[in-house]
């Protein structure tokens, strides 16, 4: 059987809907069952609901009316009450009632009572019991909700995050389930692997990265519809045409997809409830598929929140980075220019003071630019500066004063001076 759902949820349906749905009401069964076979003589409809009659049905035997009991542990309490002939209670009993997709896993406080006649010979056996499935999934239920919410207010790694949601999911539901979470591009075209502890590897590295788009599985047609698709049989529904081998290979029958949305409507990623048998959904996974989905939207958007501020504070530290350096640049090039200036100056006074020695030797013989240290190369290079001041120089130091002290060229009159330079 396939049925393929593209409905949103009714309005009005909230967090309160889903828990009442998760947790309900405490449903209690009474029936009054007779001889060792447990031939029902009269029960309340809550009973005949419970284990799944098609009808209200007397005069039946209870495995005749609910099969599936055998063997489960149910049916010996009623054994041994009425061969004991002595009351007997169970709590807690599981119970997995009705079958094929429709099967569900039950918990129940249960009482046997022996019925006697007036003789007081044991003749039946009244059961009395109360279902307890909603209050077990509520004490885990919050317990692992709880948990997952203290992990994201931790800041926990999204990864661990979602990982512990499947966890706490399939230990949580009814049936076996397997749980996958894929996460949503950017650009909301593809969606990657995001958490599947209990599928195959082989199968998560095939899925990674697909498109959304319709017919593209129950994710990526959930992706693109922005709505919930539930496949109950891959073998034989479209949207699987190319994954159904992929699928058979991982031992997966049945896939129930919900998108995973943002506060202002924006695909954030899916999350899917696999099966190894054809099944049907009931209330409760739809309602714990909408308690968990709101869960993992909130880790997803909280992710994407930090790795903005994670990304901001990475541009701003490099912008101070790019000043910082800026400032030490232009600190360096400052520098470099008060040394210049003080080394123009320094060449100017040995310029004005070359010029005043000229007068009385006109072409010396040493280099008259070395400054106070002296310079013992010959002097080759005669320069002289916009005031009439010249100065005799070896290379090294007609270049320094050509390169720091303004308005100074070589005096062209002295041309072997000029030939020394451009030949040296």
């Amino acid at each position: 059987m396939t049925a393929v759902s593209g409905q949103r949820p009714v309005a009005g349906l909230g967090a309160e809907e889903d828990l009442r749905a998760l947790f309900g009401q405490s449903v209690a069964v009474f029936a009054s069952l007779a001889g060792p076979a447990h031939v029902v003589e009269a029960a309340n409809p809550a009973f005949f609901a419970t284990f799944g009659a098609a009808r209200i049905d007397t005069g039946v035997a209870l495995v005749e009316l609910a099969p599936e009991l055998t063997g489960q542990g149910f049916v010996e309490l009623l054994d041994q009450a009425y061969r004991t002939g002595e009351p007997c209670t169970g709590r807690d009993v599981r119970v997995v009632v009705g079958d094929g997709p429709h099967a569900r896993e039950a918990f129940f406080d249960v009482t046997c009572e022996p019925r006697r006649d007036a003789g007081g010979d044991v003749v039946g056996v009244h059961v009395i019991g109360v279902e307890t499935t909603q209050v077990r999934h509520a004490q885990r239920l919050m317990a692992e909700h709880r948990a997952l919410l203290e992990q994201i207010a931790r800041q926990a790694p999204l990864a661990d995050v979602l990982d512990g949601m499947a966890r706490s999911i399939e230990q949580l539901a009814p049936q076996t389930v397997l749980v996958s979470v894929l996460l949503a591009d950017a650009d909301g075209r593809h969606l990657r692997h995001g958490a599947a502890p209990s599928l195959p590897d082989f199968y998560n590295q095939a899925i990674d990265g697909i498109a959304t788009g319709e017919g593209v599985g129950s994710c990526g047609t959930a992706a693109h519809r922005r709505e919930p698709v539930i496949v109950t049989d891959i073998a034989t529904d479209p949207f699987w045409a190319d994954f159904r081998d992929l699928a058979g290979r991982a031992g997966l029958a049945a896939c129930w997809s919900t998108p995973i949305l943002a506060r202002d409507g924006g695909l954030l990623g899916t999350f899917a409830m696999y099966h190894r048998t054809p099944r049907v959904p009931q209330d409760i996974d739809l309602a714990l598929t909408r308690v968990f989905t709101r869960t993992a939207a909130l880790a997803i958007e909280r992710h994407h929140i930090e790795q903005a501020q994670h990304a901001a504070e990475a541009r701003a530290k490099a912008a101070l980075a790019e000043l910082a350096k800026a400032v030490r640049v232009e600190q360096e090039l400052r520098a470099e220019a008060e040394e210049r200036a003080t080394a123009a100056a320094d060449l100017a006074v040995r310029m004005r003071a070359a010029a005043a020695a000229q007068a009385a030797r006109p072409h010396p013989e040493g280099c008259q630019l070395g400054g106070a240290p002296g310079c013992p190369e010959p002097a080759e290079i005669k320069i002289a500066d916009s005031w009439g001041d010249s100065a005799w120089g070896c290379a090294a130091h007609v270049e320094e004063v050509i390169l720091n002290v303004r308005s100074v060229f070589i005096a062209s009159e002295e041309l072997g001076g000029l030939a020394a330079f451009l030949n040296r």
